[in-house]
């Protein structure tokens, strides 16, 4: 049976940096060899493979051949779009004899596929479908057992009969580790070469006694490409304390180099570092009663932790996660309004009857896709909103008026929306997949600031207060904070036009400047030799040398420019040249995230998993899956 994926020879090589133009580095998985080229130009990888391994290189040409002799045989026909199409299925009178050759083809016929040679144990085919294996295992962690599982198994026969399955053993203790070992040579590679980095301690709870400490570092290259890595993922049992965490964090940043590099550290402190919560009393069905259960113990049991934080002891280098300080806010507010959650409640109720007994096709156009139990409550006031706008419709395919809502439900759900519906805004900024910048918190602080001061609800104004209340309690202080208005100010889309008092403001940037800035100062670094200028030129007037200026100067040259949309990256890149002392600080700032999103997703997905009544990972192979999973990108572009 011919193949229709791509051929590649990079399927051969781990590629471990990609940089612009399409420049790769990759090591050799049989020995290890670094080898640097283009993506679009291979010749170095082939030639390789042909010096080095001829059994490799002679699969990877069978491969081509038989694609190639697959097309060319009409094996693989294409569409008049030019997509590869299977050929057309056989007829009835024909079925039994094509059936009876693939079944001999695949050797699952009669003997049961003992007839069929085995791949050798250093065969390059053996360790491809093995890696393509592993990958599996760490994308969907996946418990490593599967690999003895029956029916995985009898699947890899029909597959490709000559492939040996790995045993349980050598997967769990070989295999894996293998390539942890890979991503943290990677990784510290990477790191070498960065000026500074900051630091993300995720703590994650998966029991009572013990949960997972995540330490995440985040830098930016040369050619301004911000870059995060996972470090580590350890397991904790007992409580968790700054006095345990502490020393976990510093052996990592020892092994891994960045010690002396590390500009900023977000913690929130030894507790449970999850934010996520519900609405109260939106509970909406799903397959999974006792994680929701979970989610309200955790909720509980987080309390206020404005001051735990300060347990660790790392100075000035500490920030608090702004995402989770933000969703802090949203849930102090709700809580000091108890009338709300009876209207929740009731729209909950009426949600899930609809759903329960209206076809799901019919609810498309209203509700949308339903999702199976939304959790987070930004996920959730998205559903009350749609439910506000399809209301009519719903009671009228529902036909339950004593579950529909009231006009007094209605009125305050309404409001409900519109209060926190920026705070919704912010909270799905700062939880994307791409990394975000903490010059995004000021100017959230400063808008949401706005819109409660200009809004005058009638059924919410318990909810206004309180919300006011929690913002200036937990997030006022970035107004004045020395980072967040450096990084704000270096943010070519925000710089001043936000502050109200711009030279108090100009002067925290220069002091924050000259305390990072780059030593020694640009204006007493030692000047280069001039170049000698050739005979031939010499009747040209010398290009005077362009004077450097001072930091006050180039603030100032900075700050007269119009702000512009350009990612903040992109525009230092550019600029970098032209404003090399701010460029150099702002390497740094723009390393702090605003949250830790992609690592406490990573959590979320194992919190699904890996109960302790129904966990099917061993505690070591958990710690080695979440590493791969969030450092795939080192081992596997």
């Amino acid at each position: 049976m011919a193949s229709h994926s791509r051929v590649s020879i990079l399927d051969y090589f781990n590629i471990v940096f990609e940089g612009e133009n399409g420049k790769i580095e990759s090591n050799c998985k049989a020995c290890g060899t670094r080898i640097q080229a283009k993506r679009t130009v291979t010749s170095n990888f082939v030639t390789h493979l042909k010096r080095k391994h001829q059994a490799m290189y002679d699969e990877f040409v069978k491969k081509k051949d038989i694609k190639r002799e697959a097309y060319s045989s009409g094996g693989v026909h294409l569409a008049p779009s030019g997509r590869a199409e299977p050929p057309a299925r056989p007829s009835h009178s024909h079925s039994h004899s094509h059936t009876h050759s693939l079944s001999l083809s695949l050797g699952t016929g009669g003997g049961g596929g003992g007839g069929v040679a085995k791949f050798e144990r250093g065969d390059p085919r053996q360790a491809i479908i093995s890696e393509a294996i592993a990958k599996m295992i760490i994308r969907d962690l996946q418990p490593v057992r599967i690999v003895e599982s029956e029916g995985f198994r009898e699947l890899l026969r029909l597959l490709e009969p000559r492939y040996t399955p790995e045993s349980r053993k050598y997967v769990q203790q070989q295999l894996l580790p293998g390539y942890a070992y890979q991503a943290q040579l990677a990784s510290k590679q990477a790191l070498q070469a960065a000026e500074s980095c900051s630091v993300t301690l995720d703590v994650w709870r998966s029991g009572p006694a013990s949960g997972y400490l995540g330490v995440t570092c985040h830098f930016i290259t040369s050619d301004w490409q911000i870059k995060s890595a996972l470090l580590a993922c350890l397991r904790l049992s007992g409580p968790r304390t700054a006095e345990r965490i502490l020393p976990e964090y510093d052996e990592i940043s020892r092994a891994h180099g960045i010690a002396g590099k590390v500009f900023r550290v977000v913690a929130d402190g030894g507790s449970d570092s999850r934010a996520s919560f519900r609405l109260p009393g939106f509970c909406l069905q799903s397959g999974d009663e006792e994680e929701e259960e979970d989610e309200d113990e955790d909720e509980e049991g987080s309390g206020d932790e404005e001051g735990g934080g300060e347990g660790l002891c790392l100075g000035p280098r500490r920030v608090a996660c702004f995402a989770r300080s933000l969703a802090r806010c949203v849930r102090d507010g709700l809580r000091a309004s108890p009338p709300l959650a009876l209207a929740l409640t009731k729209a909950a109720c009426f949600l899930n009857y609809v759903r329960a007994t209206v076809a799901p096709e019919k609810l498309q156009p209203a509700l949308g896709r339903a999702p199976a139990g939304e959790r987070r409550w930004n996920a959730q006031l998205k559903a009350v909103r749609r439910l506000l706008e399809a209301a009519d419709f719903l009671e009228d395919v529902a036909g339950r008026r004593d579950l529909a809502l009231g006009a007094f439900e209605k009125a305050a759900l309404r409001e409900l929306v519109e209060l926190l519906e920026p705070f919704e805004e912010a909270t799905d900024m700062v939880e994307g997949d791409k990394h975000v910048p903490v010059s995004l918190a000021l100017p959230c602080v400063l808008g949401l600031r706005k819109h409660l001061a200009e809004s005058a609800p009638r059924q919410c104004a318990g909810l206004l207060g309180s919300l006011a209340q929690a913002l200036d309690r937990r997030l006022a202080r970035l107004l004045e904070d020395p980072l967040h208005v450096t990084a704000t100010a270096l943010d070519p889309q925000f710089k001043l036009s936000w502050s109200s008092s711009r030279e108090q403001h100009r002067q925290v940037v220069l002091e924050e400047v000259s305390q990072h800035g780059p030593s020694p100062p640009p204006s007493q670094a030692p000047r280069p030799p001039p170049c000698k200028r050739s005979k031939l030129f010499s009747f040209m007037r010398p290009r005077p040398a362009a004077p450097a200026r001072s930091l006050e100067q180039e603030l100032a040259a900075y700050l007269h420019e119009d702000p512009t949309d350009e990612d903040p990256l992109h525009y230092w890149r550019r600029k970098a040249a032209d404003f090399p002392q701010l460029a150099h600080v702002a390497k740094r700032v723009f390393t702090v995230p605003a949250t830790s999103t992609p690592v406490e997703r990573i959590f979320g997905t194992v919190g699904r998993i890996a109960r302790p009544e129904r966990c099917q990972l061993l505690p070591r192979n958990l710690e080695t899956l979440i590493y791969l999973k969030a450092n795939y990108r080192l081992l596997w572009t």
